[in-house]
């Protein structure tokens, strides 16, 4: 199941290591780390960034990889422009009317200054 986040996903740096997906991103970036010339010979692909590939095969990767179909969904689908309403009207939202007033507020409080530990009324 790829969405079971106990499943196991190979290392594409050391190829024994086999980590949980839940961890598998933080791994990837201490592994980089470890192997810097490992990390050289890898590219990422431009989909999903867990996906690690020798540069000479990357092109392949790109035609096949899995999370490209979810990206042209969202650009077919236009999920991320907004509407044309929205770009010739601009922003509907504003904010609501603010009935604080903290200059009165300041005004309203005791006169007395707070000082931590003392009460007020041990001020005056």
């Amino acid at each position: 199941d790829l969405l079971d986040p106990e499943r196991l996903i190979q290392c594409p740096f050391v190829k024994h290591h086999r980590i949980r997906a839940c961890r598998f991103p933080y791994h990837l970036v201490k592994c980089k780390e470890s192997n810097p010339k490992m990390a050289k010979k890898l590219a990422t692909c431009p989909f999903n960034a867990r996906h690690l590939v020798p540069y000479c095969d990357l092109s392949d990767h790109i035609m096949k990889c899995n999370d490209k179909s979810f990206m042209e969904q969202d650009l077919v689908g236009g999920s991320c422009e907004p509407s044309q309403e929205q770009v010739k009207d601009g922003s509907t939202w504003q904010a609501p009317p603010c009935d604080e007033d903290w200059e009165t507020e300041v005004l309203e409080r005791s006169s007395s200054p707070f000082v931590w530990g003392l009460h007020n009324s041990g001020l005056n």
